[in-house]
């Protein structure tokens, strides 16, 4: 029952809950939706279309981080591709989505292509890896990558990750907190595909090895709070055990 002065807050969901598909989560014309893939609307009640983590910022503002799912193609995104065919002109690259995207001759090779003569998998075979941007998609038809731009390319050393895709953002962190810190605890570089592939070079095999097993860390206890801490000291004193502690 609604007391007299009384304010009805228009979220009814507290910051970082788990929430199952066509869970009510807000009502009213005040509420600021992120993430709309993850939410739906119907009249003025907002319901979860996924099951995920609520970011609920400022009481009005509110965002799903779905747990589970595929990655959506978006144009911009860096992702890396998995060469699984080769045709005249082009490859078709997997990038872990219900989509297929293209890569064209015309984007790796700088010279002129001839497809009567050339053949295409000398250049990229099929189980190549490559790190790539999306530079067209519409739904209608395949996502197009480049690998023109600084550091995309046939990826040739280091290892390769998957995680569910959903979990890149808290692989990533709040500005990139969590990710820099994995990066400067165990002294790798670290690319992240948004389409939840993560590229990992380290000085050493087993400092790779240690960053592959704190990015399957965080994917695991992605709704866990204060993790970036946990993972920290889950990184040292892996780093002890196999004798590379600071």
């Amino acid at each position: 029952m609604k007391l007299s002065g009384e304010k009805i807050m228009p979220i009814l969901v507290q910051h970082r809950q788990i929430v199952l598909p066509g869970q009510l989560l807000a009502e009213g014309k005040d509420v600021e939706v992120k993430a709309q893939h993850t939410i739906y609307r119907i009249g003025d009640k907002y319901y979860s279309s996924v099951i995920g983590l609520t970011d609920v910022q400022n009481g009005k503002r509110l965002s799903v981080i779905a747990l589970e799912g595929f990655y959506f193609p978006k144009i911009d995104d860096i992702v890396v591709g998995m060469i699984i065919d080769t045709g005249l002109t082009s490859w078709t690259v997997d990038i872990r989505s219900p989509y297929l995207a293209i890569l064209h001759a015309s984007d790796v090779l700088s010279k002129p292509f001839n497809p009567l003569k050339d053949n295409l998998r000398k250049h990229l075979d099929i189980g190549d890896l490559v790190l790539a941007k999306i530079i067209q998609f519409d739904r209608t038809r395949s996502p197009v990558l480049t690998v023109k731009g600084k550091g995309l390319g046939k990826i040739t050393k280091g290892v390769i990750v998957e995680i569910i895709p959903s979990r890149v953002p808290r692989v990533i962190g709040r500005k990139g907190s969590m990710i820099n810190m994995v990066k400067d605890e165990t002294k790798c570089q670290i690319t992240i595909g948004l389409n939840g592939r993560i590229w990992i070079i380290g000085p050493t095999p087993t400092h790779e090895e240690v960053a592959i097993l704190a990015i399957k860390k965080i994917e695991r206890e992605t709704h866990i709070s204060g993790l970036t801490d946990r993972v920290k000291a889950f990184i040292r004193e892996e780093l002890k055990k196999r004798g590379l502690a600071k």
